[in-house]
């Protein structure tokens, strides 16, 4: 079995492999200041409460944009999987060119995510991710990492706004049953959410008007299933897109021949 990690600024999702099919898969809260230790034993009862054992795993890679806990999950892994992961970089085998000034800029989840959609789907794209930032990636048919775009995510945004206005209360981010809200509460939704489908279908059609051709636009991340449904440019979904092109990338780095 494979353990493909990717550490977020929020969470850690991660998730375990039997081939190329992902058979389960957990989401951790991201805590700079947690030990080797206390994941370990975390993620050895999620296994166990799954019917695994920690010597199943045969293999481990890892995506990191939290570099306080990058060190943390390979030692981790090395205590506790008896393995030495893969840690994503710039200079890992992706199958991509990146056409960026300096690669080493890039957010791994960034490379993962577009490695992925690439194999998948061999056209030309646009991957919009919905973390703590939503991130937007442009990648070309023949492979070609051109760069992207970096928003505030929408968890930060509504944050930054309940942190500001002191009269208004956190809300859950569902979308509101009309536009033009009657209550408190369905004001902010309704802004927070058709508010940030706008800034996305705003960015991908300026995207391909630079781009000079349309593009297959793929939502992934934690919020991509609320937001995607409200835009007009996102085609399809892919929620686990970062662990499958984990995946993808263990694979080319052992050698091992691809699969569809």
């Amino acid at each position: 079995m494979l353990a493909a990690i990717d550490i977020g600024n929020t969470n850690v999702m991660w998730g375990i492999f039997e081939g190329s099919r992902l058979v389960a898969h957990w989401r951790l809260a991201t805590n700079p200041k947690a030990t080797a230790d206390e994941y370990g034993v975390l993620c050895t009862n999620l296994l166990a409460h799954h019917g695994r054992a920690s010597e199943q795993i045969t293999g481990a890679i890892i995506s990191s944009v939290v570099p306080a806990l990058t060190e943390t999950f390979v030692s981790m892994v090395e205590m506790y999987f008896s393995r030495t992961p893969l840690v994503v970089s710039p200079d890992t085998d992706t199958g991509l060119t990146l056409r960026y000034n300096n690669p080493k800029e890039i957010g791994s989840d960034r490379i993962v995510n577009a490695a992925a959609a690439h194999h998948k789907f061999h056209r030309n794209l646009i991957i919009v991710d919905f973390g703590t930032a939503t991130t937007f990636c442009a990648v070309t048919k023949s492979g070609d990492y051109l760069g992207g775009v970096i928003a505030p995510g929408l968890g930060i945004s509504a944050e930054a706004l309940f942190a500001r206005a002191a009269k208004l209360s956190k809300v859950e981010l569902t979308r509101p049953k009309t536009v033009i809200g009657t209550d408190t509460a369905g004001s902010i939704q309704a802004g927070l959410l058709f508010g940030y489908a706008g800034l996305v279908d705003s960015i991908v059609r300026r995207m391909e008007q630079e781009l000079g051709h349309p593009s297959y636009v793929i939502a992934t991340g934690g919020l991509a299933s609320v937001i995607a449904p409200e835009t007009t440019t996102i085609r399809t979904t892919e929620p686990f897109l970062t662990l499958h092109g984990l995946e993808l990338l263990y694979r080319r780095a052992q050698g091992l021949p691809s699969t569809d």
